[in-house]
């Protein structure tokens, strides 16, 4: 008989989501019954793909980028609601084992997903965290979360650097890790098409910093009066508008997005790791532009030749 299997991406922007795609089909293809645990943009984007499956929600704290892009500071003072949500969702989830008779758990990047009650499987790229204070800390408390789960997937190459470099790479592996490749919602290279964009952005991540870049690209767009495409990461909307040569739109599915960047001439995005594993495998590359303040994203550009 299939297993009960609840999968559940962090909702801090749409990478999460995508790149738990390939995990949900395996799953299916396997004869589980599958629950995804989401909300707003990932609800959004899963469903789209997966229509007829079950969803819930465990909440969990929603995150913010400040316009200032002090992150230290930012999350210094939200450190407490952090730990409270972290709590929060596992307490939660002990409930829903019981009462869902859950027997598989794959969290990416939710980090009180774990119990002792059923297996538990952590999915994350950082298995060392950047930060320009209390690293340290951080990754004391990075490495007690994965060590409550019973497997932690890294969705990496082997060999370093890899993708991610030293995030996915650390001096000392966790005993409980293992690389599993990178994970993309597409699965082949793109083949180029006639030319129809000179410019493509691809908007992701959470406020402010989403609008700010999104504007961004808008002006700089505009002010360049060559065609260019705007994608607004917003699954849960199909608003679309054209100001002179720029169009942009809140989402496209699969098959279109695949079709608008093979008709693109340069492509620009943030540096989650998610756009960096759909680009590789799609074959290509982009100018990336890291959230500013977020040192894994800055990390990533660098990393990838910005």
């Amino acid at each position: 008989m299939g297993k009960r299997v609840l999968i559940a991406p962090l909702h801090w922007g749409l990478g999460h989501a995508t790149r738990c795609i390939p995990i949900i089909q395996q799953q299916i293809d396997h004869g589980n019954e599958v629950i995804i645990a989401a909300k707003g943009g990932p609800r959004g984007i899963i469903m789209a793909r997966f229509p007829d499956l079950q969803f819930i929600d465990i909440p969990f704290m929603e995150i913010t980028y400040p316009r200032d892009g002090n992150m230290s500071r930012h999350f210094f003072w939200r450190g407490p609601s952090f730990l409270h949500s972290i709590w929060r969702e596992h307490k939660t989830l002990q409930r829903l084992i019981r009462t869902m008779k859950i027997d598989l758990v794959i969290s990416d990047s939710r980090f009180g997903l774990w119990s002792r009650k059923t297996k538990c499987i952590f999915i994350t790229h950082q298995v060392q965290i950047l930060s320009p204070h209390f690293q340290g800390l951080i990754n004391v408390l990075n490495r007690w979360v994965m060590r409550q789960y019973k497997e932690v997937w890294i969705p990496d190459y082997e060999a370093a650097p890899g993708l991610a470099g030293i995030l996915s790479h650390p001096e000392i592996l966790p005993k409980n890790a293992r690389y599993i490749g990178p994970l993309s919602r597409f699965s082949e290279p793109v083949k180029r098409q006639a030319s129809k964009w000179k410019s493509i952005a691809i908007i992701s991540g959470p406020e402010s910093q989403r609008s700010l870049f999104e504007v961004e690209m808008a002006r700089q767009f505009i002010e360049s009066e060559e065609p260019a495409l705007i994608l607004r990461g917003k699954p849960d909307s199909d608003e679309s508008r054209e100001i002179g040569q720029l169009k942009v739109v809140t989402h496209l599915d699969d098959q279109s997005f695949i079709q608008a960047l093979a008709q693109s001439e340069e492509i620009f995005a943030r540096s989650g790791y998610s756009t960096i594993m759909d680009l590789h495998v799609l074959g290509l590359t982009a100018t990336f532009y890291p959230t500013p303040g977020q040192t894994e994203q800055e990390y990533l550009a660098q990393l990838h030749g910005n």
